[in-house]
């Protein structure tokens, strides 16, 4: 049976069940979902912030492939500088604020906005509003990778010139 969305737009009826509605439940088994809520009270500060850790969950699987946490920043606040080599998506839940990514002001953002912070790039979160600000970061991989030794940023680089006195001696 094909899938249909479970929930119909405003003032339309379903066309049809979804698979999953009138499957007989075992009154006995244990329930799959794992249910949660974001709090404010359930943070702690970390970054110059209040953070709620998401994923991975107290007694959820310790090896997620990405992580999440709940922010919540003061009004006028700005959150610590802070620079990793993960990709982060923030999914702004309320309040106004911008970022800070390099040294540049970039445009504010406001709740309902997502705001994708590459990795490798300093960055600092600034509530410019009268109301805590709050978001969800999703960020990836969950453990930082180390950065490679070789002077590299880890990218394919190709404006580094060939005749540097490295190169040279290499090909002496």
């Amino acid at each position: 049976m094909p899938f249909t969305a479970p929930i119909p737009p405003p003032g339309e009826q379903p066309l049809a069940p979804t698979p999953y509605r009138d499957l007989p439940r075992d009154p006995g088994a244990a329930a799959m979902a794992n249910r949660f809520r974001i709090d404010r009270s359930s943070a702690t500060e970390e970054f110059g912030l209040a953070c709620q850790r998401l994923i991975p969950w107290p007694g959820g699987e310790a090896e997620t492939p990405v992580g999440a946490m709940a922010c919540f920043l003061r009004p006028g606040g700005d959150s610590d500088p802070d620079c990793h080599n993960q990709d982060e998506v923030m999914i702004i839940l309320a309040g106004v604020g911008a970022v800070t990514l390099d040294g540049e002001l970039e445009p504010p953002f406001r709740a309902g906005d997502i705001v994708v912070l590459p990795r490798n790039r300093e960055h600092v979160v600034h509530n410019t509003g009268d109301t805590e600000l709050s978001w969800v970061s999703l960020y990836w991989p969950l453990r930082e990778p180390a950065l490679p030794t070789d002077g590299t940023d880890g990218t394919n680089r190709t404006d580094r010139p060939d005749d540097t006195a490295e190169n040279k001696e290499v090909a002496a």
